[in-house]
């Protein structure tokens, strides 16, 4: 388990928040950098659709996720081959049953990020001190408008970048000249998705903290990359954010 001492670099980082947030007269403490010109309009939006609450779960929550997972995932091998090319350094499962205090856990998060039922089965995805997310929009045929995912082990950076709408297409519009895509049609429409540059942009650096929860929906959700910083880019404000073991444990609804 990893200990944060007082001269920690999230430590130094959610300090400088706080002042910030009592210099500027309000107690939220702002964990998102918002970076480039962004229109005023899709800023609110981004900042109604993307939420970060930290300390979602205590220090004994997170041991006891961690215990109740860890014997499945220690026996699997990291990977470095995702079938969308957007993970490296990974293993993940999916597990539906869960010990009587972690669905306790879920169902706080359930009732926190979504409108109704989440998918029963959550997502754990495992990623190495070396592994890396890179950017990418999660497929519109796996999971619906809302992404929520628990963060345990490590601190992280979350990027999201705005990217072209009009050139992101998963799902068909149902007019004549564009016909659905189906199965391995929508897979490699997939894979190809644009590369969201950062030159002449707007994006979003996300301080994820240890034990906190992220809420990614709507526009956030659809029209920007996320991805989450390789140990060696990861950052936040000029503070650099040391990324260890990450755990995340994601819940989505339904298509």
């Amino acid at each position: 388990m990893i200990i944060l001492n007082r001269c920690s670099p999230i430590r130094q980082i959610l300090r400088r928040c706080h002042r910030q947030a009592v210099e500027n007269s309000s107690n939220k403490i702002n964990l998102i950098a918002y970076l480039g010109k962004w229109p005023e309009l899709e800023q609110q939006e981004f900042r109604n659709h993307m939420r970060i609450i930290t300390d979602f779960i205590s220090d004994p929550e997170e041991q006891q996720l961690h215990e109740e997972i860890e014997p499945y995932m220690s026996r699997l091998r990291y990977e470095f081959d995702h079938w969308d090319d957007a993970i490296h350094g990974f293993r993940e499962t999916e597990r539906k049953k869960w010990f009587p205090k972690n669905r306790e856990i879920l169902e706080r998060v359930r009732q926190v990020a979504f409108d109704g039922a989440v998918m029963p089965y959550v997502h754990i995805l495992d990623l190495a001190p070396d592994g890396v997310i890179k950017p990418h929009v999660d497929s519109t045929r796996y999971c619906g408008n809302t992404i929520s995912g628990i963060s345990l082990l490590s601190d992280s950076v979350m990027r999201l970048v705005r990217t072209d709408a009009q050139r992101y297409h998963q799902q068909s519009t149902g007019s004549a000249t564009e016909p659905e895509l189906k199965g391995s049609e929508a897979d490699a429409a997939y894979r190809h998705q644009p590369e969201a540059s950062l030159e002449n942009n707007f994006y979003a650096d996300l301080l994820l903290p240890r034990r906190s929860l992220y809420i990614m929906s709507h526009t956030a959700r659809y029209n920007f990359t996320h991805e989450i910083l390789a140990k060696e880019r990861s950052e936040f404000q000029g503070t650099p954010v040391p990324k260890t073991r990450r755990i995340s444990i994601i819940c989505r609804n339904e298509p």
